[in-house]
Parts: C-alpha cells; sequence; structure tokens
C-alpha cells in the first residue's frame, strides 16, 4: 500500500479513487478496467474465493480449466501491471467521510484508506447440508453446478441431495443430460406429482428417507447412505444456500436482499447499489454467475465508476472555473 494512502486513525488518508473489497474474478476484473483507466486503485482481499476449493475454473475461454489459484495470481499480476495496489487482508468497517462525498475504510490492521467509490466484489459463501462426509468432499466429489463441473462427471453415477424441490429437479434433469445414471436422495424433501412425473420420464430415480452420509475417498464421493443402506456413486451434487458477504454494504447503509438461492446486494444492472457511490459485481450481486460472468461484471463495473468519477471531475472542474 502506499503511504500516502495508509494512515492511523489519526491522520487523514489521501483518498484513492476507488477502493475494491474483494480480489477474486469481479474485483480483480474491476481493477484492471479502472487501472487501465488511470484511477488509482486499491484492492483489499481476503483470499476467500468460493471456488478455491476446485481444482480447475471452466467456461473461461481462452484458459480453460485454469486453476483458481492460479487466476488470481495472474489477475492480481495484471492488474498491478496497471498500478493497482493490494493489501492481503479484510476490511473491519467502512462509512462514509465528513464531507459525505467519499469513504473510509478501516483495514484489519488498524490502517484506514480513504476512497471516492468502493466497490464490493465480496463474493458469497455456499451453505452447505450439514451432512457427514459433504464439506469433506466440496469442490471434488460434492458439485453444484452443471455447467461449472458436469462434463468433468459425464458417463458416471450421480446422486442429487434435495435441499429443496425445485432446485433439485432442475439439478437431475440437467446432470442427466451427461450422466450414466441420476439418483434423487430426497433427504425428507416432498415432491409433487409433476416434479414427480418429469423425474420419471427421463429414468431418474428417487430414494426417499434422511440421507445420514457421504461416503468419501479423500475428497471423492463413493457412496450415500440412507436408512443404512449405502448406495454407489461416482459423485454427488447438492443445492447450496448462497449467501452474499452483505455485512460490509449494511454498514454503508444498504439493505441486503433475500433470494430464492440464498441473499444477495441488490443493484442496478451496471452494478450501482442503492448506496451513493457504493458499486457492486460478481456473486455479491449475482448468485449464480459463473467466473466468466463474474469477471465481465467487474469489467462493467469498473467503466461504470470511471465514468461516474469523469462526471464528478467535471463538476468540480466547473465550479473551480466559476469561482475562478
Amino acid at each position: 500500500m502506499s503511504q500516502t494512502a495508509k494512515s492511523t486513525p489519526e491522520e487523514t488518508p489521501a483518498p484513492y479513487d476507488v477502493v475494491i473489497v474483494g480480489g477474486g474474478a469481479a474485483g480483480l476484473a474491476a481493477a484492471v478496467a479502472l487501472g487501465r483507466s488511470l484511477r488509482s486503485v486499491l484492492v483489499i482481499d481476503g483470499g476467500a474465493q468460493r471456488n478455491l476449493p476446485s481444482d480447475a475454473a471452466h467456461n473461461v475461454l481462452g484458459r480453460e480449466g485454469i486453476a483458481p489459484g492460479d487466476l488470481v495470481r495472474e489477475g492480481r499480476a495484471e492488474a498491478e501491471s496497471y498500478g493497482v495496489e493490494f493489501v492481503d487482508g479484510t476490511v473491519s468497517d467502512a462509512r462514509r467521510d465528513a464531507s459525505g462525498a467519499g469513504f473510509t475504510v478501516d483495514v484489519h490492521d488498524g490502517s484506514i484508506v480513504a476512497a471516492r467509490r468502493v466497490i464490493l466484489a465480496t463474493g458469497l459463501v455456499d451453505v452447505l447440508p450439514d451432512i457427514e462426509g459433504v464439506r469433506q468432499a466440496w469442490g471434488q466429489g460434492v458439485l453444484h453446478c452443471p455447467y461449472c463441473h458436469g462434463y468433468e462427471v459425464r458417463g458416471r453415477r450421480i446422486g442429487v441431495i434435495a435441499t429443496a424441490a425445485p432446485l433439485a429437479v432442475h439439478q437431475a434433469l440437467l446432470f442427466a443430460r451427461l450422466a450414466d445414471r441420476v439418483t434423487v436422495f430426497a433427504n425428507g424433501v416432498d415432491f409433487d406429482d409433476e416434479q414427480r412425473a418429469d423425474l420419471d420420464v427421463m429414468e431418474i430415480g428417487v430414494v426417499d428417507g434422511a440421507v445420514s452420509r457421504v461416503h468419501v475417498d479423500g475428497r471423492e464421493a463413493r457412496a450415500i447412505e440412507v436408512g443404512g443402506e449405502r448406495h454407489d456413486v461416482d459423485a454427488v451434487v447438492v443445492a447450496t444456500r448462497m449467501v452474499a458477504r452483505t455485512e460490509l454494504y449494511e454498514r454503508l447503509g444498504g439493505q441486503s436482499q433475500e433470494h430464492p438461492m440464498g441473499r444477495m446486494i441488490p443493484a442496478d444492472e451496471n452494478g450501482a447499489t442503492q448506496v451513493a457511490g457504493v458499486w457492486t459485481a460478481g456473486n455479491a450481486a449475482d448468485l449464480a454467475a459463473m467466473v466468466a460472468v463474474a469477471a465481465g461484471a467487474g469489467v462493467k463495473v469498473g467503466a461504470f465508476v470511471n465514468a461516474d468519477l469523469v462526471a464528478d471531475d467535471v463538476r468540480e472542474a466547473r465550479a473551480r472555473a466559476r469561482e475562478g
């Protein structure tokens, strides 16, 4: 971090044009777009990207199958080449500054940074069902997205553990396009007649009863246990509850929004939130966004934030001209 921007609580820090909280695909893409526009940018990142448990990121054009950690490292190097600065850590608090025009951000180490604009690329947390073995194999043998992981388990036996009827049916039908056999494990979830008919016509079986355990070998799933009976599988699919990290947004005066799949930061199509000067990109605002979509949103938000800053620059220049 530059010495001009870092300060103790007793000092007034010089502002960055933009502070970005979160250094995943969305945050890094926004940083690159802003850095290429010669904006002063600080990215504060705690290294908690949701896809890090996975071996590879897919549907990333030109970088198919890149390891998520490598994607972050290479994206960070690109951003640094345009003058973007980084802090490895978390934000403990943020608030509008005394002028009302910018923001003050408290970093975990006790330092303070100031920014004209804030981009929240804080991502989300996948809340997993409380079943033994699920967390252990998450991102490898336990999956959730057919587009992120379906091709890698093509021709294999898939067990879908239901957490909600519509999502379980949706996942089962999509994975059935790829898999040799798909079985839905109801786990206490009720399916209506139409949902049962959709599964039946696609030859997707349903096992009723509570799932007691996913048997794993390392990070690979081997079987799903129901009522003491093992059902052999090659991979397990679950629909997680996707909870965006909204705490900082709420501290800034915003209100999170419930979604059928979880909780999110509401924003318009350009990433502007209800809090003036605060923008968001990636999974924080779009729970279903894959890596490439999150990165695209980051570029778009970076461009709109730069345009917003230009409008401010023009207003300030006109005010100075009038005063002169």
